[in-house]
């Protein structure tokens, strides 16, 4: 690969075509909220404005916005002092001034161009049964926040997304509003490689991690680097922010690709789903996705990579014709709940 940052800079306008093929399928519909906001009072915490000072992050709204779903307003230092969403899918019983009780917790990650309501508008994860045990929490990440800390031009900050996730939020939630240590993670796309990503990066965190259709090895060719390189530019960003430079800052790509990852991940559960990008049971006639035949041949070098450095407790599910779309990221989560809710020790 010879890229510069000029001539990435100059691959912007034709990778933009990417992203608006992109949005019809991955935006999600936001639901109404089935209620205003309450006081945190009226859900059992302690009050509305929770925070821990050392970790920069304090919850300043709630709003239960369904039947065990419960959204809170995050306000955080690693993201400039903005205010961002997290939705709770809550277990039976589940009451946060109850300091004794602590949920194992599933983090469910959302994909580009969604957001923190994708998972409950577009599946049925609120009405898994198995999941009445859990607590569900679906963290904002941003439209393409890729789950990184961004490089800005080597001054970091805002937006820090995974600081935000595992360090303030994590803390936040452990604290004040019953979740537990026991933790695994999935996501879809974006968030497929979140959840590589953060089982890989944070040791001990996780306890299994499940991607579908995730951006698994985004180092694999320059089709690839393009194709990232096109989501980073979406909203009129400048793509060299999140990462860098795909040659001159390298290192920082490859400790975003979980294919250079793979050690880290060896004596973890590990889920991996994906199609071939050709028109498959779910999609309607004639459906392909140039982006899901990239993320296979991803994910096939990342589960090769896998098996070569001595993973443990590899699956993988390369169902063939399937597009990237949320009918089958509904049925890959159903499929890979037993795997993670046996690594939390819940009956799935």
């Amino acid at each position: 690969m010879h890229a510069t940052a000029t001539t990435v800079l100059n691959r912007r306008n034709r990778l933009l075509l990417v992203l608006a093929v992109l949005l019809a399928t991955l935006t999600p519909t936001v639901p109404a909220p089935a209620g205003a906001a309450e006081p945190a009072e009226a859900l059992g915490a302690a009050g509305a404005s929770r925070h821990s000072p050392s970790r920069g992050a304090e919850v300043v709204g709630v709003t239960r916005v369904a039947d065990r779903q419960t959204d809170l307003s995050v306000r955080s230092t690693a993201l400039g002092g903005r205010t961002v969403k997290v939705r709770l899918l809550t277990p039976d019983g589940w009451n946060p001034a109850d300091r004794r009780r602590h949920w194992p917790t599933f983090w469910l990650l959302h994909g580009c161009c969604g957001d923190y309501t994708s998972w409950t508008a577009r599946t049925d994860v609120a009405d898994i049964d198995s999941l009445r045990d859990v607590l569900v929490v679906m963290p904002e990440a941003g439209w393409n926040g890729w789950y990184s800390d961004w490089w800005n031009y080597g001054r970091g900050g805002d937006p820090a997304w995974e600081t935000f996730h595992t360090v303030e939020l994590r803390h936040l939630l452990e604290s004040d509003w019953g979740a537990g240590r026991d933790r695994v993670v999935a996501g879809l796309s974006m968030g497929g490689q979140g959840a590589l990503l953060y089982a890989a990066r944070h040791p001990g965190m996780f306890k299994a991690t499940a991607a579908y259709s995730g951006s698994a090895h985004p180092l694999l060719n320059d089709e690839s680097v393009d194709r990232v390189m096109g989501f980073f530019a979406g909203q009129n960003n400048d793509p060299l922010r999140v990462w860098g430079d795909p040659v001159a800052q390298r290192h920082i790509w490859r400790a975003h690709d979980p294919f250079h990852l793979a050690r880290r991940l060896t004596s973890l559960p590990v889920h991996l789903s994906c199609g071939d990008g050709t028109t498959g049971p779910l999609d309607a006639p004639g459906g392909t996705s140039a982006l899901e035949a990239d993320f296979n041949r991803q994910n096939h070098a990342l589960a090769a990579e896998l098996r070569r450095v001595g993973a443990k407790h590899l699956t993988t599910h390369f169902y063939g014709p399937g597009t990237h779309s949320w009918a089958y990221w509904e049925r890959e989560l159903h499929a890979s709940l037993p795997m993670l809710l046996g690594a939390l020790r819940v009956e799935g």
